[in-house]
C-alpha cells in the first residue's frame, strides 16, 4: 500500500470517528433533554405541550423539568408514589413560571402540584414569577399509592405558557414526634361581599362593630382554648382584614353555595405563602343574621407538618 493511499485510509478513520463523536453527543444531549427519571407525560389536548429537560434554566445542579404550552392545555408531569394508609404527606417543588395565563378568568389553574385525578393541590402560580417554592399537604387515607403530578393547568381549566419545576420532595409526617398543643390559626376577615345568589346579587358590608365583634370573640377563643384546657392547648390567631371583596362562591346540588379554596386564592395566598399555620378561616357575611359565616378552608393549604422521613426524587 503506497503512503497516499495510507493517508487516505488514515484521514477517512479520523472522519468516521469524528462522526461517531458527533452522534454520541448528539445523542446523549437528546437523552437528557428527554431523560423524565421515570416521570409519565399526561396532556388533555394530546400533542399540543411540549416537555422537556433543560439546562439553562435551573434551581439546582440538577436541568428542570420543564412544560411549554402554546395552546391552552391542562398538561402535567407525574410518578406513581407507594404511601402508607391514613398518613400525612407534604410534597414540596420549587417553581418558575413565564406569561402562565388561564383560558378565561378562572382561578386555581396555573403550575401546580397535584394528586392525579383528584381535587387536590397546592396553590397555583400564573403570571410570570420567579423561583419559589410551593407545597401539597396531603392524608393519604386508604390509597397505597398515588400519582405525584407537577402541573400545568388545573381540574378547573386550562392555561398557556411556560412552567419549570425542580427540586421535588416528599416528606412522611410522625404524628407522634408533633407538639400537639400549639396551633396557629389565620382568620381573613373579608368586609364586603358581593356575589350572586340564587341569580339574584347580593352586595353586604360589615360594619366597625361586627368587626369589633370578631376580633373579640377571636380574643376570647384564645384565652377559652388555654383555660379550658388547662394549658394543653393554646392557640394563636392572626386576624387579617381583607379590603377586596369576596365576589364569587362555588355552588353544588349538595351543599347549595359554599366558600370553596378557589373563591379567595388569589387575596390570601400570599398571606399564606409567608406563614406557617395550622388552620385557616374564612370570614365573610352572606346574610342579614346577627353573626358573620365562619368557613375553615383547608383543602390546598393543610394542617402544620411534621416528619422524619425525607425523599427526593428526581
Amino acid at each position: 500500500m503506497s503512503s497516499k493511499e495510507k493517508s487516505k485510509k488514515g484521514i477517512g478513520y479520523y472522519i468516521t470517528l469524528v462522526i461517531m463523536i458527533i452522534i454520541l453527543v448528539l445523542a446523549y444531549k437528546y437523552y437528557q433533554t428527554r431523560n423524565f427519571n421515570d416521570f409519565i407525560r399526561s396532556e388533555a389536548n394530546i400533542y399540543t405541550s411540549i416537555f422537556s429537560r433543560d439546562s439553562k434554566i435551573t434551581y439546582g445542579e440538577n436541568r428542570s423539568y420543564k412544560i411549554q404550552s402554546n395552546e391552552f392545555n391542562d398538561a402535567m408531569f407525574y410518578k406513581t408514589i407507594k404511601v402508607n394508609k391514613n398518613q400525612s404527606y407534604k410534597v414540596t417543588a420549587m417553581v418558575k413560571t413565564n406569561n402562565v395565563q388561564a383560558e378565561g378568568e378562572k382561578s386555581g389553574v396555573g403550575a401546580q402540584i397535584s394528586i392525579e385525578g383528584t381535587t387536590e393541590r397546592s396553590v397555583a402560580i400564573s403570571g410570570t414569577q420567579d423561583w419559589q417554592k410551593i407545597e401539597l399537604i396531603f392524608n393519604s387515607k386508604n390509597r397505597e399509592e398515588i400519582n405525584i403530578g407537577f402541573r400545568l393547568g388545573g381540574y378547573l381549566g386550562d392555561v398557556k405558557g411556560e412552567a419549570w419545576f425542580s427540586d421535588f420532595a416528599i416528606l412522611e409526617g410522625m404524628s407522634e414526634e408533633k407538639d400537639d398543643n400549639k396551633w396557629k390559626f389565620a382568620c381573613f376577615v373579608f368586609e364586603t361581599t358581593d356575589v350572586v345568589i340564587d341569580g339574584k346579587q347580593v352586595n353586604i358590608s360589615m360594619t366597625q362593630n361586627d368587626i369589633n365583634d370578631i376580633t373579640n370573640t377571636i380574643s376570647l377563643f384564645e384565652k377559652a382554648s388555654k383555660e379550658l384546657s388547662r394549658g394543653k392547648m393554646t392557640a394563636t390567631c392572626d386576624t387579617i382584614k381583607v379590603n377586596t371583596p369576596l365576589s364569587n362562591l362555588s355552588y353544588s346540588e349538595e351543599f347549595g353555595y359554599y366558600i370553596s379554596p378557589e373563591d379567595v386564592e388569589e387575596q390570601i395566598k400570599e398571606t399564606i405563602a409567608s406563614n406557617d399555620y395550622d388552620h385557616i378561616f374564612i370570614i365573610v357575611r352572606l346574610g342579614n343574621e346577627e353573626y358573620a359565616d365562619v368557613i375553615e378552608i383547608n383543602d390546598w393549604i393543610g394542617l402544620r407538618f411534621y416528619g422524619l422521613l425525607w425523599n427526593r426524587f428526581f
